[in-house]
């Protein structure tokens, strides 16, 4: 974690200097900025990361049946899937790939909800899962923040590419290709 934020630290200084010696216009600005929002939505990543590994360390003593974690374990899967998309669009400046990461969110939201009512179930059916179903209840949250973390890369990846932002046109962009 401490890495990540002086990377972090680093990249704003950097930008900050180049802003301030060369001052970039256009395309070359909007490098500048989206790296910056890329880099504090990864940060933000690895403390969901750091998150997700203290509660994995306090369940790691308790016995688990595969039915408990199978769950938060898919969508580890698919949020790891979204977040390479998100960056492989963002380092290929890719507006459509983007656009598709924006709109697998919505599975990733339905999967989180569908996960909690789950492991509420497991809760109510049996006091003594109590305690590692709210591990998992956190560590699942953590993973759909990091999946909020991945839109907003992609986000800048389709500013990147078409100098326009995203969130102005959600409605025209919503479950559409960009084809351009």
């Amino acid at each position: 974690d401490k890495v990540i934020d002086a990377m972090h630290r680093r990249i704003d200084d950097m930008a900050v200097s180049i802003i301030a010696r060369r001052q970039p216009m256009a395309q070359d600005l909007r490098a500048i900025i989206t790296a910056i929002h890329v880099a504090g939505d990864l940060e933000r990543v690895g403390d969901m990361a750091k998150t997700i590994s203290r509660r994995t360390l306090q369940i790691e003593g308790l016995s688990l049946t595969p039915k408990f974690y199978n769950g938060v374990k898919h969508m580890a899967d698919l949020i790891l899937r979204q977040l390479k998309a998100a960056l492989d669009a963002y380092a290929a400046r890719d507006a459509g790939a983007a656009v598709n990461v924006f709109n697998s969110d919505d599975e990733i939201d339905a999967l989180y909800t569908s996960l909690f009512r789950e492991l509420l179930t497991y809760m109510m059916e049996d006091p003594r899962n109590i305690t590692q179903c709210t591990h998992l209840l956190f560590c699942s949250k953590s993973l759909e923040r990091v999946g909020d973390h991945a839109t907003n890369i992609a986000e800048a990846a389709f500013y990147l590419d078409t100098g326009r932002q995203m969130s102005e046109q959600t409605d025209e962009l919503h479950r559409t290709q960009i084809k351009e």
